[in-house]
């Protein structure tokens, strides 16, 4: 976009663009963090399935940005069956609108923040190691 782009002309950014800040946001990670987190399936939508709105009680798709469904490693065991890959899932059109009305903070530092929190219930971080790799309010 340049600045003569008509704003009539103006898309909001897709599911690939989505990705590739996911993907510039894992490469940000600090070294002990980043392969790792390249394990955990990444899955991009526009909303929260209806199974998972459900099952969590939420009415406003809107109001989930994204989740985590996994074990924390925090609380896996070499005994534990696996049941399928740990997963992230970001949602495009509750972060747009989370990302509208802040209206501060640009989407790469959006799709970053919301990641970077759902890596924390992967990895068992705490606030302080949060605000370690996202310094979020900075």
């Amino acid at each position: 976009m340049t600045a003569n782009t008509p704003h009539h002309d103006l898309i909001a950014p897709g599911l690939d663009v989505f990705e590739a800040l996911a993907d510039a946001a894992l490469a940000g990670l600090p070294a002990p963090y980043g392969a790792a987190a390249r394990q955990i399936a990444l899955r991009i939508v526009d909303f929260a399935p209806d199974d998972i709105l459900d099952g969590m009680e939420i009415a406003d798709p809107f109001e989930l940005t994204g989740l985590y469904e996994g074990i924390p490693l925090t609380e896996k065991s070499v005994m534990d069956q696996p049941m399928g890959p740990d997963v992230i899932w970001l949602f495009r059109r509750p972060i747009l609108d989370e990302w509208a009305d802040r209206g501060n903070v640009s989407l790469g530092a959006l799709v970053a923040h919301v990641l970077i929190h759902e890596l924390a219930h992967h990895f068992g971080w705490s606030d302080d190691d949060i605000a370690r790799i996202d310094p979020w309010w900075e």
